[in-house]
C-alpha cells in the first residue's frame, strides 16, 4: 500500500505513475505486510519500521551506528543528522533517558511525516529542527557526546556535507571523549571521498565497518586524535551492554578489531 502526501482529490493514477516512474519529488510511505518504509522512491529506501516494534532498530546499519555505545554507553548530549523515519531517534529516546537529543532535517515533507513513525513530540529531552546539518552544526557551539550523521537526499549524500569543511565542523563540536558516526552508502568512489575527509580532519582515529544487509559502511571518529582502541576492554564492555541495549555488540568489536588491523597492514584498503 503507497500513502503520498496529497489532498483526497488528487488524481490517483497519474500520482501512482509518477510513483512508478521515479518522477514524484516528495517522500512517501510504502507499507509491506508487517513493515512501514520512509521511500524517496521506488529504489531509494530511506527507513524501515516494523509495525508492531516501532522502537526496534529493524536495518543492520542503524544497529552497527548504534555501537557507539562501546565507547559511550551513558552519552548526555546526542546529536543526529539526517531523521529519516526516526529509528535512530527513537531508540536513543527510549533506551537512553538521561540523553538530551537533537535530530537534525533539511526536508520539511520528511519531518511532516514524523507521526507515520511514532516519532517522540518534542519535549525537554527530544527535539526534532528544520536545518542544514552543516549550518546547524557550524553554529553549534556546545560539545556532543555522540554526533550520528544518516543523511540523505534524493541524490545521495546533501553536497552540503561533502566537503572537508563538514567534518571539521563535526569534530569541533565533540566533547573532548566525543564519538562521531557516519552511514555511507553510495558507489565506491563518493565512499572513498567521504573516508579520506573523515580521515584527514579525524587522523587514525578512524575505524569503518561494512554491514551485513545493505553493502553501507558505517564510520567511527574519536575527537582525540590519540585514540587507541583497547579490544579486550571492548569485548568486555559489549558483553555488558548486549543484554541492556539487545545489540549484538561484541560481534561488532570483532569486525571493528579485522578493520582496523587491516588498516595497520594495508593502510590503503579503507573500504572493501
Amino acid at each position: 500500500m503507497l500513502r503520498l502526501m496529497e489532498s483526497a482529490d488528487s488524481p490517483q493514477e497519474k500520482l501512482y505513475e509518477r510513483v512508478v516512474g521515479g518522477t514524484y519529488n516528495r517522500p512517501y510511505i510504502l507499507e509491506e505486510g508487517a513493515l512501514r518504509y520512509l521511500c524517496f522512491s521506488a529504489d531509494n529506501i530511506q527507513s524501515a519500521m516494523r509495525i508492531s516494534e516501532p522502537y526496534a532498530l529493524d536495518l543492520g546499519y542503524t544497529q552497527v551506528m548504534m555501537a557507539f555505545l562501546l565507547f559511550n554507553c551513558q552519552p548526555r548530549r546526542i546529536a543526529l543528522i539526517g531523521l529519516g523515519g526516526g529509528s535512530i531517534a527513537k531508540y536513543c529516546y527510549r533506551y537512553l533517558p538521561s540523553a538530551r537529543i537533537a535530530a537534525v532535517e533539511s526536508d520539511p515533507d520528511v519531518i511532516a511525516l514524523r507521526d507515520e513513525f511514532l516519532i517522540p513530540r518534542d519535549d525537554f529531552r527530544f527535539s526534532v529542527i528544520q536545518a542544514d546539518g552543516a549550518a546547524y552544526l557550524s553554529a553549534l557551539r556546545r560539545g556532543v557526546d555522540a554526533l550520528l550523521v544518516d543523511a540523505f537526499d534524493r541524490d545521495g549524500i546533501p553536497a552540503s556535507l561533502a566537503n572537508p569543511r563538514f567534518y571539521e565542523s563535526a569534530r569541533r563540536c565533540l566533547s573532548p571523549a566525543g564519538i562521531f558516526v557516519m552511514n555511507l552508502a553510495g558507489d565506491r568512489i563518493t565512499c572513498l571521498s567521504h573516508l579520506r575527509w573523515i580521515r584527514d580532519v579525524f587522523g587514525e582515529a578512524v575505524i569503518a565497518v561494512l554491514t551485513d544487509d545493505s553493502g553501507n559502511h558505517v564510520v567511527f571518529a574519536a575527537k582525540d586524535r590519540a585514540f587507541q582502541p583497547q579490544w579486550k576492554w571492548l569485548l568486555c564492555q559489549a558483553r555488558r551492554l548486549e543484554e541492556l541495549f539487545g545489540l549484538e555488540l561484541s560481534a561488532y568489536v570483532k569486525q571493528f578489531k579485522q578493520y582496523y588491523d587491516r588498516k595497520i597492514d594495508n593502510p590503503s584498503r579503507v573500504i572493501s
